[in-house]
């Protein structure tokens, strides 16, 4: 497990149920993504009990596996528990939740229990997508354009890490824009997470470069925290990153698939989640300094050059006039 110390093993399932178009434009189209995610999941279960397949230590589901929320929904939330006790492991699943207030909405990791049902602990996104999860300004912005409505409420972050004990795992999760951050990640390390999880929706980018991106980013966050990876998308790229940034498994189409990996639990602190922000600090206020170094190198020069300018002018302008020589015309 790179850099970290080993804890021990889990067996982990990443279930991409795969989506119609983007997942997101009606509310049958969000039901049937529920719906996708748990019959994968009841499907593995089958196998397993058929003994084709060994039972996972726990299983992931991506970001947005329901769109509605099943404190709200009885059939989502019955969609849900079937597939669980199914499964008959807990369960990471990604749900937007109503509220807090009015018009407002919260992007969440549930760990669902076979037994109990949803824990109360839970995850809530700490970095959402600007236009894509929330409006900024949007009161004076929707005077410009009616389109904004698409969004019809504002997620609300969270502040917490992303520490869930998933069964027997202590994981850190963090949803989709979140990897990108410097803090989701070394808050889950630092506070002791034993396995990265990374729950994702990459529909509305399917068919980009945006999703190979990020599973570069998955990649490169395994090796700074000595941690493996786990990533769970609704359709692509879902896999396994190992601690040295290893592809152990991916996904390379949209369409339903469960994986499962027997990965590596690790805790301590890398180098790397304990000096890389300040590491990053200093090469950005370093290239700062050359930045403005070079202007007032450049401006200081500009300066000398003028004042010679100056100089020469006020010499050429100072010089005696020669003496005229005998018999030549004045």
């Amino acid at each position: 497990t790179g850099l970290a110390s080993a804890t021990g093993t889990a067996s982990v399932a990443a279930v991409q149920g795969d989506v119609p178009g983007t997942g997101a434009e009606s509310l049958g189209e969000r039901h049937e993504v529920t719906t996708n995610h748990a019959e994968a999941t009841i499907e593995y279960a089958e196998r397993i009990e058929r003994g084709e397949e060994s039972r996972p230590d726990l299983v992931i589901w991506p970001e947005n596996s329901t769109d509605v929320d099943p404190f709200n929904n009885p059939d989502i939330y019955g969609s849900i528990d079937s597939a669980v006790q199914a499964i008959g492991v807990p369960t990471l699943i990604g749900a937007i939740v109503d509220g807090p207030g009015e018009g407002e909405a919260r992007n969440v990791g549930l760990v669902w229990d076979p037994e109990q049902g949803p824990l109360p602990d839970r995850y809530v996104k700490r970095h959402l997508v600007p236009f894509g999860e929330y409006i900024p300004f949007r009161d004076q912005l929707a005077q410009l354009s009616s389109r904004l409505d698409q969004i019809a409420r504002d997620m609300q972050p969270g502040n917490d890490p992303g520490l869930l004990q998933v069964g027997p795992v202590l994981v850190g999760t963090m949803m989709c824009f979140d990897v990108a951050y410097d803090d989701t990640l070394a808050d889950n390390a630092s506070n002791g997470a034993e396995l990265m999880v990374v729950q994702t929706n990459n529909a509305t980018y399917y068919g980009t470069a945006q999703p190979e991106q990020q599973w570069g980013i998955e990649q490169v966050r395994a090796v700074e925290t000595g941690r493996d990876v786990v990533v769970a998308s609704v359709n692509g790229i879902s896999g396994f990153v190992s601690a040295d940034g290893e592809v152990l498994q991916r996904t390379h189409s949209r369409d339903r698939q469960v994986l499962v990996q027997q990965v590596d639990l690790a805790g301590g602190v890398t180098w790397g989640v304990r000096f890389g922000a300040w590491l990053e600090w200093g090469l950005a206020l370093l290239g700062l300094g050359g930045v403005m170094a070079t202007y007032v190198i450049r401006r200081r020069r500009g300066d000398k050059d003028a004042d010679d300018d100056d100089r020469t002018a006020e010499t050429e302008s100072a010089e005696p006039e020669a003496p005229a020589v005998a018999g030549e015309p004045r």
